[in-house]
């Protein structure tokens, strides 16, 4: 067993004493630039993509260098105030509170004496005059970076950045305001702006957008950035990540800070129980993953809730059939669900951002389907020899949704046009629990689903569509789910066409048709 004297974290914020982290410059590589050049600007980020932990490390970098003066402020603690003007007060009461943590910075009993400073102040200017105050009193040139500022409600919102628009232009003496300013979020300032004017309208007064000169992101890990994070493991403890560990761990994070942390302590701490004589393989990545999916921790259950915003669902649901969309009239929603992180435009192609993701959302958007399935499967009668019956299994499928999809089964569902693809998803989950798993590929405009089953040593190539997609273009299709079965090394294939229109007869609905191409055979399951 080790001594770790650092660890991954996961929860909160990343301090350089105790966790593995990259430093703040090298995530913040524009930032001092705009700080040297007195510049306001907006960093937007998806949730727990390191943020706060850059902007803390740049803060502490900042005063201990000792040329300026820098603080950090999470406005969180206002974020469901409505009335401007006490939200204000709050504010300014949540920077006092960050004054005492570093007195050799802003000196010894700046709380009461910033107190007394803004309690002669009026309400409408208290967050001017409390930065003008601090301003003077550390004497050299201060940056603030507020974190948290787009969970902001509206008209607070608005109180807030008029202010330091207001104290940027009024306060025009050496050391009098805040020479830079970060403010931090999930959102871009353009959804801000939408936010506040909503339609183009205005405020009634200058824009309060003014003082902001530049918006821009973190970015996710690169490869290189994730490896050099696991280095500093290998090298404090001696453990090392083989290479199929190090390309499993990027394939399935994709450089997404907290899975990359979640993943490897996972591996280090719960598989291997802190003993670093254990290198790190590619099965306890799998491992890992799994167990990351399978517990859905607070990352990602918050994250995965968000599939149900409005601006998302429509997003969400065409990308589980696989259909088009107008990008011109959802062009917002689109780049809404990518700042949040949840999904990826990769060269005009929307999917989920990581394949850890992939899963979640089909797990997560399925469960409540999962959980009124009864399991058919107690005895595992679609199992033999360690293979899945899928000709047993599909004719079942066949049974259960002539069965179970009714009208009011569709109209229930908050997903109307991807719910054959739901069930079928649930459907599998319940017969693969515990002895495999499925492999999701969607993304809009695919014009279908594919499902790759995996249960023991062997694969299977199932691809799902609606009927009304398949009548359009069968030959369509039918490349598709040979090209799937190419991608999965396999001869056998499943191509399942679900007619979501279920007020229509049954006869003639249900049937199971084989098709031989070459040395290939698609079995198409109609129901």
């Amino acid at each position: 067993m080790g001594d770790m004297s650092r660890w991954f974290n996961i929860a909160g914020p990343c301090i350089a004493a105790k966790h593995y982290m990259l430093p703040a410059s090298e995530r913040l590589p524009e930032v001092r630039s705009l700080i040297r050049k007195e510049q306001y600007f907006v960093v937007h980020a998806p949730r727990q993509c390191g943020k706060t932990t850059a902007f803390r490390a740049l803060m502490d970098e900042i005063n201990a260098k000792g040329d300026m003066a820098a603080m950090y402020c999470s406005v969180e603690a206002v974020q469901t105030w409505t009335d401007p003007d006490k939200a204000m007060i709050q504010l300014a009461a949540q920077i006092r509170l960050n004054l005492d943590l570093y007195p050799s910075i802003y000196g010894l009993g700046v709380k009461a004496e910033i107190l007394k400073a803004t309690k002669e102040s009026l309400s409408s200017e208290i967050i001017i005059d409390t930065l003008k105050w601090l301003s003077e009193r550390v004497n050299k040139p201060f940056v603030v970076f507020f974190d948290e500022v787009d969970c902001l409600e509206r008209d607070v919102l608005i109180a807030f950045l008029r202010q330091l628009r207001n104290g940027r232009i009024s306060c025009t003496a050496p050391n009098s305001f805040p020479v830079s300013m970060a403010l931090i979020g999930l959102r871009n300032i353009r959804d801000y702006k939408m936010f506040i004017r909503p339609e183009g309208q205005s405020t009634g007064e200058a824009s309060p957008f003014n003082v902001i000169t530049k918006a821009m992101t973190i970015s996710l890990f690169t490869e290189d950035e994730m490896r050099a994070l696991y280095r500093q493991h290998t090298d404090e403890t001696g453990q090392v990540f083989e290479e199929g560990a190090l390309a499993k761990a990027w394939d399935y994070s994709r450089g997404q800070p907290w899975l990359v942390n979640a993943l490897a302590r996972w591996c280090v701490e719960e598989i291997h129980k802190e003993d670093f004589s254990k290198p790190v393989t590619a099965a306890d990545m799998d491992e890992a993953k799994e167990a990351l999916i399978r517990e859905r921790g607070t990352h990602l259950d918050s994250l995965m809730e968000k599939a149900y915003d409005p601006r998302i669902k429509p997003i969400v649901e065409k990308m589980m059939v696989g259909e088009t969309i107008d990008r011109d009239v959802q062009k917002e929603n689109i780049n809404y669900a990518i700042e949040l992180g949840l999904l990826v435009d990769d060269h005009g192609t929307i999917t989920p951002a990581n394949p850890i993701y992939t899963e979640t959302i089909g797990r997560y958007l399925t469960r409540g389907t999962q959980d009124t399935i009864l399991s058919e499967n107690k005895e595992n009668v679609w199992v033999k020899d360690g293979r899945l019956d899928m000709p047993a299994l599909m004719a079942s499928f066949q049974d259960f949704w002539r069965e179970n999809a009714t009208p009011d089964s569709f109209v229930s569902q908050n997903f109307h046009e991807a719910y054959p693809h739901f069930v079928l998803q649930a459907f599998l989950q319940r017969v693969v629990n515990g002895g495999g798993q499925i492999i999701r590929e969607m993304a809009i405009g695919r014009g279908r689903l594919d499902l790759g089953v995996v249960f023991g040593n062997e694969k299977y190539a199932v691809e799902v569509k609606t009927a009304a997609l398949y009548a359009k273009s069968p030959e369509k299709a039918h490349e598709q789910i040979l090209k799937y079965m190419d991608g999965l090394g396999v001869s056998e294939g499943w191509l399942v066409v679900a007619d979501a229109d279920v007020t229509k007869p049954w006869d003639g609905k249900i049937s199971t048709t084989d098709m031989t191409f070459g040395s290939k055979t698609v079995h198409l399951v109609r129901c």
